[in-house]
């Protein structure tokens, strides 16, 4: 039987997520962690390192973070900095996890409505800040103290309101979904307008004539009066902020109706 290559061991998986939870645990063996060890003292910590990561990914995307070029940032040797962290699977894993804790507190005391908005904004504005985080894999998150006291938190938001565990996290997950789905759309615009070094506008004033050449104009009646609304509001194909306003309203009064408290529920 041949080995998976894209398979991560489980020795792997262990020293991960012992290096997640380097604050708060002992390893005995190896590693940041590990307390009592002889030798020299580290040159930069963990959280250098992944700060220096971070600032990376930021300014050019997650493609681009290394443990060369992390190291370069940091004035290290490559080598020296696997005695920090042992792969790359491994700080990417360090990085989601810190901007995890970006988030600020949310309001407890705040009706049931706004800590659910509060949840999708806060998914929402760490991608923004974050655009690389929407080219990790998030399915089998590698669970950090970081991440795991926003869960808590997020499922604090909607505690002792009628919702079993199941449906609790399932809230969650979906304004997660919703929130992490329209940052992409934002993303994607700004980075449309800043490769293009044109704005939506005049790309709209080079193409709009060229279509008036090639489609009929009775064609798609109802695209062109609602798109020429759209496009007269914005003046853009659409606008990402309006539109996630728009759905976020919708998503919560779809979960309270579910829930069976309507509109006029503000616990």
């Amino acid at each position: 039987m041949t080995s998976d290559p894209d398979r991560t061991s489980d020795d792997d998986l262990r020293r991960i997520v012992r290096l997640l939870w380097r604050h708060t645990i002992v390893d005995d063996d190896h590693g940041p962690g590990a307390r009592g060890r002889r030798g020299p003292r580290p040159r930069v910590s963990v959280d250098e390192v992944v700060a220096a990561a971070i600032a990376i990914a930021d300014r050019d995307g997650l493609s681009k973070v290394s443990i060369r070029g992390v190291a370069d940032d940091l004035g290290l040797g490559p080598m020296s900095l696997y005695t920090y962290v042992p792969s790359k699977d491994a700080l990417t894993a360090l990085m989601v996890d810190e901007v995890a804790a970006e988030d600020d507190p949310i309001d407890m005391s705040a009706p049931l409505r706004d800590r659910m908005a509060a949840i999708a904004h806060q998914f929402r504005d760490e991608a923004v800040r974050h655009p690389w985080l929407l080219d990790v894999a998030m399915w089998r998150p590698s669970i950090g103290p970081h991440l795991s006291a926003r869960y808590e938190r997020h499922l604090a938001a909607v505690d002792g309101v009628g919702l079993d565990d199941l449906d609790m996290d399932s809230v969650v997950a979906v304004l997660q979904a919703f929130a992490t789905g329209n940052a992409r759309v934002r993303i994607e615009a700004e980075r449309t307008r800043a490769a293009s070094g044109t704005t939506d506008l005049e790309w709209w004033e080079a193409v709009a004539p060229i279509l008036g050449e090639v489609m009929p104009a009775d064609a798609f009646p109802l695209g062109n009066r609602v798109g020429s609304a759209v496009g007269e509001r914005f003046q853009a194909p659409g606008d990402a902020d309006v539109a996630f306003e728009f759905g976020l309203e919708r998503l919560l009064d779809g979960i309270e109706r579910q829930m069976g408290h309507g509109t006029d529920a503000r616990r």
